[in-house]
């Protein structure tokens, strides 16, 4: 399945650098001044930004990391395999779904720094939300090999 279905084109989504779709959806109107940060900020940023992710079935993002910690909400379809670990070779593999009895999880943290990817278990689509604190900005992004 490479189409979007009707659901997802109504998102109004765009290609995204990692691969899946997104859209931005929300940056906190709130500046954090560089000074109020962590050193290894290279200045201000917004309190927070906020997501949409849809991977289709086959795709997943690449390996990348980022700066600050990111809150990942799955909405509807397939549950999501998201790998999460100080390092790649060492990632566990949590699974983002509805079904918490069988081991779901309808939320996932990545702490600060972690690398990580991300790709649906089945064959359908995945929706879910990210949420960075600080927001997001590709001064903290960076994508891995593999």
């Amino acid at each position: 399945m490479t189409e979007l279905p009707d659901w997802a084109r109504q998102l109004e989504l765009s290609p995204h650098p990692e691969g899946g779709w997104y859209r931005e959806t929300w940056r906190s109107e709130l500046t954090i001044p560089q000074s109020a940060l962590p050193s290894d900020y290279t200045g201000p940023r917004r309190a927070g930004t906020a997501i949409l992710f849809l991977l289709m079935p086959g795709q997943q993002s690449a390996w990348h990391t980022v700066r600050s910690a990111e809150l990942w909400l799955h909405h509807r379809g397939s549950p999501l395999l998201l790998e999460v670990g100080r390092e790649q070779a060492s990632a566990d593999t949590v699974v983002l779904g509805p079904d918490i009895a069988a081991g779901e999880q309808p939320q996932w943290i990545v702490p600060p720094g972690h690398w990580q990817r991300a790709m649906p278990r089945d064959q359908e689509p995945t929706l879910v939300s990210c949420v960075v604190v600080p927001g997001f900005d590709f001064a903290d992004f960076a994508l891995g090999a593999g």
